[in-house]
């Protein structure tokens, strides 16, 4: 393996709610435009395209790729629920670290619509029937919790019980969210949360409150990740070394839900 990747540039455009964003195609283009402005890298350098999304069609990223240009460029896409976004980084690196191309282009984008998240396809199997199996197992909650809701309480419930963990623990991870988001103009919500106002939320199930719950939003951002040498032979500055990556939750794909082990 070559020495560690590096980001040399990154675009980001400002989030929105449902319907009050752009296409998800006009979105990702902009991202990706944004992210070769801010290291000056042209678009017949990148070598290999990773295009993230989870609500749009088949080969999404071509579309919103062809908007800035038609340069025969491999576009591979990348659908895996909440992990998506992090598993578009890590092929780029990886493609970049193996050594078979100097520069990868990671892309995320996101057209989602208002409430809770559903199911697109009802004429076949769910990826998420095991779980929902399980659903009926879980203590009843009224009113009903959104599904997804039910997953991610379940997981947290069963992760107190198994370890001891405080709610505190959990709903501190909304709050640095929400500290992080004060500071950067594109986020949805930058009022910055306090561990009280979170806790105190409207309870969704298990540890799991409103707070701690990602609203539906629209938006899109890219990376530019170059190997070393390609810098170097650039002059390129103000990169970011990627010191590791490591993808631990795909596709809510968790193994406990309240001590029912799905291989049963």
């Amino acid at each position: 393996m070559s020495p560690k990747p590096l980001i040399a540039g990154v675009g980001m455009i400002p989030f929105a709610k449902p319907g009050k964003s752009e296409p998800w195609d006009v979105m990702g283009a902009q991202a990706a435009r944004l992210a070769m402005a801010d290291t000056d890298i042209p678009y017949q350098d990148i070598g290999q395209a990773f295009c993230g999304y989870v609500y749009a069609d088949s080969t999404a990223g071509q579309s919103a790729l062809y908007e800035v240009g038609l340069s025969g460029l491999p576009i591979i896409n990348v659908n895996n629920n909440c992990a998506t976004g992090s598993t578009a980084l890590f092929l780029a690196c990886q493609a970049v670290q193996s050594g078979a191309v100097d520069v990868a282009l990671a892309l995320g984008f996101e057209q989602m619509s208002p409430g809770a998240l559903g199911f697109v396809f009802a004429d076949r199997n769910s990826t998420m029937g095991r779980f929902m199996a399980r659903v009926s197992d879980l203590p009843q909650a009224e009113p009903a919790p959104p599904p997804v809701a039910l997953f991610f309480g379940g997981a947290g419930a069963e992760h107190q019980e198994r370890f001891g963990t405080k709610a505190e623990t959990f709903a501190r991870f909304a709050v640095k969210a929400r500290a992080h988001a004060a500071n950067n103009p594109h986020a949805l919500f930058r009022d910055p949360l306090t561990l009280e106002q979170v806790l105190g939320s409207p309870p969704l199930y298990g540890p799991l409150t409103r707070y701690q719950a990602c609203a539906p939003t629209c938006g899109a951002a890219a990376a530019i990740v170059v190997s070393p040498a390609y810098a170097r032979r650039k002059g390129l500055g103000g990169l970011i070394e990627v010191a590791g990556q490591r993808i631990l939750f795909q596709s809510f794909h968790l193994p406990v839900l309240l001590g029912k082990r799905l291989t049963k």
